[in-house]
């Protein structure tokens, strides 16, 4: 069977997104992706040690590596915490990853008299590059592909085990700069509040914002931290929406967003603080994410190994930051 490399990569995505398009299943196209493995593995359902070490390999391990970061930034793609505040870049290896912050300020306007010109002159703000620094990660796994080849483990479960435990790290490093936003953050203005909730206190900096950015606002925190947001009035919709969605879903007009919690790596400890609401401007991603380069798969060599077992060792080149040039409040309810 000949299928062409494109084709290959779209439906195994496609197939982990559980959508297939055109007459295939998604038990169909698991063996059309088998078979094409197995065809570009030259016709052989085992990897063998001799092939690998002489490179007639090189076809199979393409095709995954071109798999796997395509479900991984589908993945990130499809959240809605990543969507609203996340600024994805690529970039090829070597290239500069710079993100050009406007200047956001505004100018003094006041009154003159008739016949004078005698006003300070304020410099028209321009474009300041900000750079982020990009670093390797890599995940070193083995016998997957053997077992994928031999039609032992579904195709959607080796990139799931892959893809997912990128896409974890990736959330992690997004997660921990967006709860490190501090009034040392890049050029931001700061509106911190402190103390038990009060609905007037978060109005307050809802107003404190907008009026410093001129732009709505989204209320963001965890499921937890958001059930707190009572409103003096319920109406019947904020009903549906606490029944339905376990928060109400705006906070007098402002709308609200929810980030899945997680857990600090290694650890049972929640990263998200429950009681912290981030008041953002509506429109601003202050989180930069860039990729750098393209992912590769680096086979091993056996004959390294007691157990003569075949090492994978797959690495991505990203990294995060935080730019954010916008005010911002952080509502802190402890």
């Amino acid at each position: 069977m000949v299928i062409d490399k494109n084709d290959i990569v779209k439906l195994a995505v496609d197939a982990y997104k559980g959508k297939v398009a055109g007459n295939y299943s998604i038990n169909d196209s698991m063996d059309v992706l088998r078979e094409a493995l197995i065809d570009a593995n030259n016709g052989s359902t085992k990897l063998d040690i001799k092939a690998i070490r002489d490179g007639k390999c090189a076809g199979l391990f393409a095709i995954i590596e071109q798999i796997i970061p395509k479900t991984v930034i589908e993945g990130l793609q499809g959240d809605e915490f990543f969507m609203n505040f996340v600024e994805y870049v690529n970039t090829a290896l070597g290239n500069k990853n710079e993100f050009w912050v406007e200047d956001n300020t505004f100018y003094v306007v006041d009154e003159i008299a008739d016949g004078t010109q005698a006003l300070r002159r304020q410099r028209i703000g321009g474009k300041t590059p900000v750079t982020i620094p990009t670093v390797k990660m890599g995940v070193k796994f083995y016998e997957e592909l053997d077992l994928v080849l031999a039609g032992r483990i579904d195709l959607n479960d080796f990139i799931n085990r892959v893809g997912v435990s990128v896409r974890r790290k990736i959330y992690d490093k997004i997660y921990t700069a967006f709860t490190g936003i501090t009034a040392t953050t890049i050029g931001a203005t700061y509106f911190p509040i402190a103390g038990s909730y009060d609905e007037n206190n978060l109005l307050d900096l809802i107003a404190h914002v907008e009026s410093a950015t001129d732009k709505p606002v989204t209320l963001v925190g965890t499921k937890k931290a958001v059930r707190k947001l009572a409103t003096a009035i319920i109406s019947d919709s904020a009903k549906e929406d606490l029944y339905n969605i376990g928060y109400y879903g705006k906070f007098y007009g402002t709308p609200i967003i929810t980030v899945a919690q997680r857990h600090k790596v290694g650890t049972t400890e929640f990263l998200f603080d429950d009681s912290v609401i981030y008041v953002i401007p509506t429109g601003i991603k202050p989180i930069k994410f860039v990729t750098e380069g393209e992912d590769l798969i680096l086979p091993g060599e056996a004959t390294k190994n007691q157990d003569l077992t075949i090492e994978y060792l797959y690495y991505t080149k990203n990294g995060v930051g935080v730019i954010a040039t916008e005010a911002f409040g952080i509502y802190d309810m402890t």
